[in-house]
């Protein structure tokens, strides 16, 4: 079933102008939440038999079609960056509903550090490599134990 439905979705996509549906899907992490609330990709379509220099049509709630035309430079820029080449040329806007989305992400909840763990981290100099073991910390203090299954 994991195998079929991707192929489904991705036949679905190109139909409507997506060639990667990751557009649709990590539309907030590309663009932000901010005018992730305000729009929504609708298609992407390239020119005959190439894949990049292509229009980006977004469809944008009322009154902030303004604002977004004013910062389509940087929506743009965010669009090739994911892409990793100039995959956008130009974006069409087009006033219309944008549906809400659910958050993908949930908020991370805080937890302390186990004592152990802590005091291994105090005798690191370096505060942003400190921040981010602090973080692989709490994420693995969060996860729940791993069943252990029969060893053959």
């Amino acid at each position: 079933m994991g195998e079929v439905v991707p192929a489904v979705g991705g036949a679905t996509f190109r139909r409507f102008g997506f060639v990667q549906s990751s557009i649709v899907s990590r539309w907030s992490d590309i663009v932000g939440a901010q005018y992730a609330k305000v729009s929504a990709p609708e298609s992407l379509r390239f020119p005959q038999g190439k894949r990049a220099d292509g229009v980006l049509t977004l469809t944008v709630s009322g009154a902030y079609a303004v604002t977004m035309q004013h910062v389509l430079p940087e929506i743009t820029e965010r669009v090739n960056r994911f892409f990793g080449y100039s995959a956008v040329a130009r974006v069409v806007l087009k006033q219309g509903m944008v549906a809400k989305r659910a958050v993908a992400h949930p908020a991370p909840q805080l937890v302390a550090l186990p004592e152990d763990l802590g005091d291994s981290l105090r005798s690191i100099a370096d505060p942003e490599l400190k921040a981010v073991l602090e973080s692989l910390a709490r994420g693995v203090a969060t996860q729940a134990p791993m069943p252990l299954g029969k060893i053959r």
